[in-house]
């Protein structure tokens, strides 16, 4: 069962684009604006937006959308075509204007049509595109257009505006007149008299009601949308407005009657039925601890086919399986299948039918947005997990991600917000985070140095947690061929130069509660001889390696999406006449509290053992602590550029 199936009830129109485009008139530009080249708020930035206005009219049925732009560089010019999504059916885009006026002052209308593609086409339900290319367009021109998008008469379309755009903006206008007729229901026939918004901007920025009741946001210097590696979902960092219908009172009130909603849809769905409860009488024994029903319960489910990691069956296959919608965890258990949400409520039905203690969740999935209590929508909720009381303690568990290990979460699903049940009702909630012992990447090298230099010998990957997640997933979705050459892609970043690594098999690849290995082939140049001596890099797979955090500062927090340990255990068999004159140092980098390196050498009479371990537990950090982890990492990146010297072994002359 979706999500969207069970809580998108109250929304009010499916609007998927951001409403587009002007009924502002046509500024003329300024000396100022014609002459510009570069702009001192926005240092190095291909283009900035001079002006932008929106309106939103819901008394006329109308969104409408202006825009200025100055192109500084050739990346600029890009902004000159123009992308309009919309709902095709119940919104049209209309009265597209559009012009450029080079720096010299000429001006070149847009005279070319638009073109209105099709992106997504399903029965009732159709998603357009409309496009167009402003004229003529160099560094130096400033682009003007601006377009309306109109629905139906009796519709409503509160609006979103996303503050934040991908340049610098100078200056921009909100406006919206919402309807006041007082016969606004959503679908379950609830009637919606009060109107409600969630602002995310400045500190000094607000919304302004007007005495007819009409809204008005002006801003002014609005940063770029933030683009820098390691950044938590941009809906936790983007200033927008949104505004509701609603019929509730405050955020507070809204959360806790549509949770009620929510959580009698869910438990509804995976009720312990008589069927599901000779079922777990069947997995479980009387004498099982509650911890050994809970994970006897979870495997079962895990066998079931998930239809979220199989290939989507055609109507002709499913009339001749006889494949029946599941309506509820019943009807999944009978057919043996189901999607990720279908098996997570399952696995929570199957488990009330023991007789545990369990509760249905839903999160936001972290790889796409964070859980906002003050965006008035429980559509933004995307997956459920089940939470099964063990003992004193809430386990957290993913029974609808294939292949994932009892106790564990995908890290999509960890440290994620959300709707929960409990024995008290539906309430927020947010799953653990991660830590560095649930997912453990180990690379154990056996690797033979020859006398020209060159290296071959096996690697062996021992993948735990997260690691072990991805790659088994990946093979759940794709030939065998494609795996191999996103392994193969993956190992190239920690190689050295000269070395290359091929991807051989895998091993335990099925079995989910066991760590997975991948075997890897490694040959190639790896010394570099000077006179009697050869030079390796001490650390073979983070010599070559690309350290993170580079940066001095950083403005916005990071986030790793979950914590990790690295292990490395490296033996280098030596070529015949070498001996170890020196290598890596001794080394214990602490980051108290949040990271951790250790690197030892141990020679050996023809061999040299190197073990390297960086750990850390965290997975979001705020931008005041970037300054420790960026040090941290800077000591990571030195440590890991020392060298193995290797001599040749005088030999003694007879007499």
């Amino acid at each position: 069962m979706r999500i969207g199936v069970i809580v998108r009830g109250a929304t009010l129109c499916l609007f998927l684009a951001s409403p587009f485009l002007g009924r502002a008139q046509f500024q003329e530009p300024t000396k100022e604006e014609l002459a510009m080249t570069s702009d001192p708020k926005a240092p190095g930035a291909a283009a900035v937006y001079l002006y932008r206005e929106e309106t939103a009219d819901d008394a006329l049925h109308y969104h409408s959308y202006y825009e200025r732009i100055k192109v500084l560089t050739e990346k600029g010019k890009e902004l000159a075509t123009v992308h309009v999504p919309y709902e095709h059916g119940n919104f049209k885009v209309t009265d597209i204007k559009g012009r450029t006026i080079h720096a010299d002052g000429t001006v070149i209308p847009l005279t070319a049509k638009p073109t209105d593609l099709v992106e997504v086409k399903t029965k009732g339900f159709q998603v357009n595109t409309m496009v167009f290319t402003l004229p003529n367009v160099e560094v130096g021109s400033i682009l003007e257009y601006r377009l309306q998008l109109r629905y139906e008469d009796n519709w409503v379309s509160s609006p979103t505006w996303d503050v934040m755009q991908p340049y610098f903006v100078h200056k921009a206008h909100y406006f919206f007149n919402p309807s006041h007729s007082g016969y606004i229901t959503n679908s379950r026939g609830q009637n919606l008299n009060r109107l409600m918004w969630a602002l995310r901007a400045g500190k000094d920025d607000k919304v302004m009601e007007n005495t007819r009741g009409q809204y008005v946001f002006d801003v002014t210097d609005v940063p770029p949308i933030p683009s820098e590696d390691w950044m938590p979902p941009l809906n936790s960092l983007n200033w927008k407005v949104k505004f509701y219908y609603t019929q509730y009172n405050s955020g507070a009130d809204f959360w806790m009657n549509e949770g009620k909603h929510w959580l009698k849809e869910a438990d509804e769905f995976a009720a312990p039925t008589n069927t599901l409860r000779q079922a777990a009488g069947q997995i479980v024994s009387a004498g099982d601890t509650d911890e050994q029903k809970a994970h006897k319960l979870y495997d079962a489910v895990m066998k079931l086919e998930n239809t979220s990691f199989t290939r989507q069956k055609s109507g002709a296959e499913i009339k001749r399986e006889k494949i029946k919608q599941v309506k509820d965890a019943t009807a999944a258990w009978e057919q043996k299948r189901g999607s990720s949400d279908d098996l997570a409520l399952l696995y929570v039905a199957l488990a009330r039918a023991a007789g545990l203690q369990a509760w249905p969740m839903a999160v936001v999935d972290r790889n796409r947005a964070l859980f906002d209590p003050e965006y008035l929508d429980v559509g933004q909720l995307d997956d459920y997990i089940a939470i099964v009381k063990i003992g004193d303690k809430d386990v957290y568990l993913d029974p609808g991600e294939k292949m994932c290990p009892f106790g564990l979460l995908h890290w999509k699903h960890s440290y994620a917000g959300g709707l929960r049940g409990s024995a008290g009702g539906p309430g927020y909630g947010t799953t653990p985070p991660p830590t560095y012992t649930q997912s453990v990447m180990q690379r154990i090298g056996d690797l033979y140095v020859e006398p020209d230099g060159s290296v071959r010998g096996t690697v062996r990957y021992v993948l735990s947690g997260q690691e072990a997640l991805h790659w088994r997933q990946l093979t759940l979705r794709n030939d065998e061929d494609e795996v191999k050459k996103q392994f193969d892609e993956s190992l190239r970043e920690s190689m050295p130069d000269g070395v290359q690594a091929t991807f051989d098999h895998f091993l335990a690849l099925d079995d989910y509660s066991s760590n997975l290995i991948a075997v890897v082939k490694i040959n190639g140049s790896l010394a570099t001889a000077t006179g009697k001596r050869f030079f390796l890099p001490g650390l073979f797979f983070s010599s070559h390696a690309k350290h993170p955090f580079v940066e001095e500062k950083r403005t916005v927090p990071v986030d790793v999406k979950y914590a990790r340990t690295e292990k490395d255990d490296v033996t280098y068999h030596l070529p015949e006449g070498y001996s170890v004159e020196s290598g890596p140092q001794t080394a214990s980098i602490p980051w108290p509290n949040h990271a951790t390196l250790q690197i030892k050498a141990q020679p050996g009479s023809n061999s040299v053992e190197i073990a390297r371990t960086l750990a850390y537990n965290f997975t979001v950090l705020d931008p005041k602590d970037y300054d420790s982890l960026h040090d941290f990492y800077q000591k990571v990146a030195a440590a890991d550029q020392q060298q193995l010297v290797l001599t040749r072994t005088a030999v003694a002359k007879g007499n």
